[in-house]
């Protein structure tokens, strides 16, 4: 059975590049021996993040996080069983929201900074889509 999990959490600290392009080597590292696959958007405030696979695989992968010290505040904003994936073309790829057009952000949220937290799943779940549709996906690992 699959999955696809959409959660939002805060960075412990300041983020640097080197930090972001770390997570993401080791999820292309990690995630296909487990079937995953994903998206992970971030700001200098926010990680959002799609995760895509077995409910078993997901699962234990969302556990993970919320017990990784670099994550605070972590919330499922929708979890649901999928007939298909979405983001199967990504191990895990990346969007630094900072880079968007701040009307796109506008459509989805009550201001054009990104606050999932404050904001209904499926409104966060398009505006993730729309980041796809618009390849506005930064960075692809198979």
């Amino acid at each position: 059975m699959l999955v696809r999990c959409l959660y939002a959490s805060r960075p412990s600290g300041p983020l640097s590049t080197q930090q972001i392009d770390l997570i993401l080597e080791q999820s292309r590292r990690n995630n296909p021996r487990a079937g995953v696959t994903g998206i992970l958007c971030y700001t200098e405030h926010v990680f959002i993040q799609v995760l895509e696979g077995g409910r078993d695989e997901v699962c234990e992968l969302f556990n993970g996080i919320v017990r990784d010290d670099r994550h605070l505040d972590v919330r499922i904003l929708v979890y649901e069983e999928i007939l298909e994936r979405r983001f199967s073309n990504w191990s895990m790829g990346k969007v630094d929201i900072s880079k968007v057009n701040m009307g796109l952000l506008l459509k989805y949220f009550k201001k054009a900074d990104l606050n999932p937290f404050d904001a209904s799943g499926q409104a966060t779940m398009a505006l993730i889509q729309e980041l796809v549709a618009t390849a506005a996906i930064a960075s692809r690992g198979g």
